[in-house]
């Protein structure tokens, strides 16, 4: 037995910790690993040395960090329902009384007053929202050699699969580490080139209120509570199960430490999992859910849990390929190439950028998952920045702009299913809030989906964020067709305007009808406070809500009494307005120029630009100016997410070079960290996926009544193709160009509806049999 797997054992029946030491200084690294064969890698000749270098493998439900230590490897490890507290309804019992005198202050111009009095009886009690939690960690440690040669630490996208390997006294150590969407478990292989070389201990541990015991000689539970917050009582139990399989060798059971010894291979497989059954009733057995998918895992094997992890996966990630073509720094491992990327000929680093989007997505939102919030489902923390929840006023929403253009459809059920536990908690609050009918979500919610406004006047006193996911759900319906989807969500819509037919309000002065009380996200205006009457955003959002929710009805035949009320509504919502600096009004006066930040990170108001279709160059070309003088004014570097808004809004308004060299920005190392996430800073995922749609933006767009094809290409992206993305109508269109001019396109029909294509100024209109292509050559 090695001195390593003594100490531990000895350690843990002490009572002991081992010590958590950086992986990246145990020993010390020789030789160089070349590149992996798979171009669409992440790759690092080093371990992991803080939490933004480690390397994420998920299934939609569980996710974990891979660090790649050569003496300790830490698995991070994710259950997406561990979140703190339990059900609440935070809705302020004042609130509905204050409302009418704070519609008044407002329309008086006594915005400090309003904003007190809101803070003082309408804000939600508690005040936040519940955190994303962390389980906890899984760590294996290793003997310690004198060196290792040829480290390679990589994360294939095409297959999902992390991997780590060496070479220490003549022997070739590999790890693998998957996460399977089919079997429901992270799976990891431990192999040696040479047999009985395989020696390591294993333990958890969390910050959780838990505790950790070794049962059958080769595995370990973790069962637990999770903790309250803001004063709500945590109401969850959880537990993380671990089981070894070892080929030859000896194993044995300490305490909470298993250790395996002189092994030819190894297996390890992880589960977890939480009481949580819906936002209302946590009576779920974590112990059933995470014993039976080790046990059924553990009679599959690896080679057959491997075959079902890569079909599933590939299914979806296989859909799409771009090629931008490659430079020399595309040799490089990742980190290096991001450090050189401001000044490197790298356009393989954006193909690889927007897979990778998609690969965080497929791995964080599945059918039957939570959706992706502020980190996806990644967090280290008991407390991480803003809870890692759901800001509802652009960031989760950015987290699936790349779900349907990218081909990803199957990723955004779980935020549907988020939206229809919204329309039944956020009926409450339009009910005891407001007085009113349908349903109210506010600008952040949580696992509990609470609804009411969070953190003060000034971020919370936000009721459009619920109508703002019903896009999503339209955009569900415009790519696919699918008329018994759309009669399924239609309830949700028609809840969604419902609210804002009550409470709406006519402006003294204008007579339009407009949201108060409200606010441009985040943004304050001249007047010492953030809160208002009728910003830009909200008249937006509404103009596509009551839309949608009127074309809806006519596909299926309902409530003409009701379109009508909406029709009308929807002609007395305030206009998008140009202000006399010539940009587009952020508020329903024209205080842009006087806001004591002309920089700010949030451009609401452009909403109406992307992702909605109200601004188009062809369609409303003074609006689309106006958009250009707004962005130009904003700055195009901010933080990470903000930056990638910006890119998308240079690609609607066709200017690709612009929008590239933002785009470089993004990728730069001040806003992209070693394994490629996002830096706010500090870490939101939003910006990954903001980014990828991005890419597929400036290649594909169909939000105008037609497909229109290469209608942002950058020069420096002169050659190239792009196969699999979705355009609405229920299109997959695949291009080829070469010297900056199309040169294929091909599309094909998975709804059986007429196509009105465009390539500059050439128009083609196509009806297409459900399953036929038509094939393009612009002319």
């Amino acid at each position: 037995m090695s001195r390593i797997v003594r100490f531990a054992i000895a350690a843990a029946a002490l009572g002991l910790w081992l010590p958590l030491e950086s992986p990246g200084a145990e020993v010390q690294l020789t030789g160089r690993a070349a590149a992996p064969d798979e171009p669409l890698s992440l790759w690092y000749r080093h371990p992991a040395r803080q939490w933004v270098e480690a390397l994420p493998v998920g299934n939609g439900r569980l996710g974990a960090m891979v660090f790649g230590g050569v003496v300790e490897e830490r698995l991070q490890l994710n259950e997406d329902t561990l979140w703190a507290g339990g059900p609440y309804d935070p809705v302020n019992p004042e609130a509905k009384d204050a409302l009418p005198q704070v519609r008044q202050l407002i329309f008086d111009g006594q915005y400090k007053e309003a904003d007190r009095l809101i803070a003082a009886k309408v804000m939600a009690k508690p005040l936040r929202q519940m955190p994303y939690q962390t389980v906890g960690d899984l760590l294996l440690n290793f003997p310690e050699p004198a060196a290792a040669a040829d480290y390679r630490r990589d994360l294939n996208l095409n297959t999902a699969v992390a991997t780590v390997a060496y070479t220490a006294n003549g022997v070739k150590f590999t790890r693998e580490v998957i996460a399977s969407p089919v079997d429901q478990v992270i799976a990891v292989r431990l192999r040696a080139s040479q047999r009985g070389q395989i020696q390591f201990t294993a333990r958890l541990r969390s910050p959780q209120r838990a505790a950790t015991t070794a049962e059958g000689g080769d595995t370990l539970v973790m069962r637990g509570v999770n903790g309250g917050a803001e004063g709500i009582a945590g109401a969850l139990k959880f537990q993380a199960r671990v089981k070894v399989l070892a080929v030859g060798g000896t194993m044995a059971a300490v305490a909470d430490t298993l250790s395996v010894a002189d092994a030819d291979e190894a297996l390890i497989l992880i589960a977890a999992a939480t009481s949580y059954r819906n936002c209302r009733d946590v009576s779920g057995d974590p112990e059933a859910a995470t014993r039976d998918p080790i046990a059924a895992a553990a009679g599959r094997g690896w080679d057959r849990l491997l075959a079902a992890h890569l079909a599933e996966h590939q299914r979806l990630f296989r859909r799409v390929a771009l090629d931008l073509g490659s430079g020399d720094a595309a040799a490089l491992p990742t980190d290096e190439r991001i450090q050189r990327f401001p000044d490197a000929n790298d356009p393989s680093f954006a193909a690889l950028y927007l897979q990778y989007g998609r690969y965080l997505l497929l791995s964080s939102s599945r059918p039957g998952s939570q959706p992706a919030g502020l980190q996806g489902i990644w967090n280290d923390s008991m407390n991480p920045p803003w809870g890692g929840k759901y800001t509802i006023n652009i960031n989760t929403e950015m987290n699936y702009w790349p779900a349907e253009v990218c081909n990803l459809a199957e990723c955004v059920e779980p935020l549907i299913a988020m939206v229809r536990d919204l329309a039944e908690t956020g009926g409450r609050t339009a009910r005891t809030m407001y007085g009113a009918r349908g349903w109210v979500t506010h600008h952040n919610t949580d696992l509990w989906r609470a609804t009411a406004p969070i953190d003060g006047p000034a971020w919370g006193m936000w009721p459009a964020g619920g109508a703002w996911l019903c896009l999503h759900l339209w955009d569900r319906f415009e790519f696919s067709g699918d008329t018994a989807y759309l009669a399924g969500v239609y309830p949700l819509l028609k809840g969604a305007a419902e609210f804002f037919l009550d409470t709406l309000v006519e402006d003294p002065k204008t007579k339009w009808l407009v949201t108060n009380p409200s606010l441009s996200p985040e943004n304050p205006h001249p007047f010492g406070a953030a809160v208002c009457a009728g910003p830009t955003m909200d008249s937006q959002i509404l103009r596509d809500l009551f839309g949608n929710c009127i074309r809806a009805a006519e596909v299926l035949d309902r409530d003409p009494g009701f379109r009508r009320q909406l029709e009308a509504a929807r002609a007395r919502l305030a206009p998008n307005q140009i202000g006399k600096a010539g940009q587009l009004q952020e508020w329903l006066e024209d205080w842009d120029e006087r806001a004591p930040d002309r920089k700010h990170r949030h451009i609401s108001h452009l909403y109406g630009l992307y992702p909605s279709a109200q601004i188009t160059p062809r369609g409303t070309p003074k609006l689309a100016e106006a958009a250009k003088v707004t962005l130009n004014t904003r700055g195009d570097i901010t933080t990470g997410w903000a930056i990638a808004w910006r890119i998308n809004c240079w690609a609607r308004l066709h200017d690709g070079d612009r929008a590239l060299n933002i785009l470089k920005h993004l990728f730069s190392p001040s806003r992209t960290y070693p394994n490629m996430f996002d830096a706010h800073p500090p870490f939101q995922i939003d910006g990954n996926f903001g980014g990828a749609a991005a890419i597929a933006e400036l290649l594909l767009q169909s939000h105008a009544g037609e497909i229109e094809l290469l209608p942002a290409l950058p020069k420096a992206w002169p050659s190239g193709s792009v196969k699999g993305l979705r355009a609405r109508g229920g299109f997959e269109v695949s291009l080829e160009w070469e010297d900056g001019r199309l040169k294929q396109a091909t599309l094909r029909s998975l709804a059986g509806k007429p196509a009105r294509l465009r390539y500059g100024d050439t128009v083609r209109e196509v009806r297409l049999a459900k399953g036929e292509q038509f094939q393009w050559n612009g002319r």
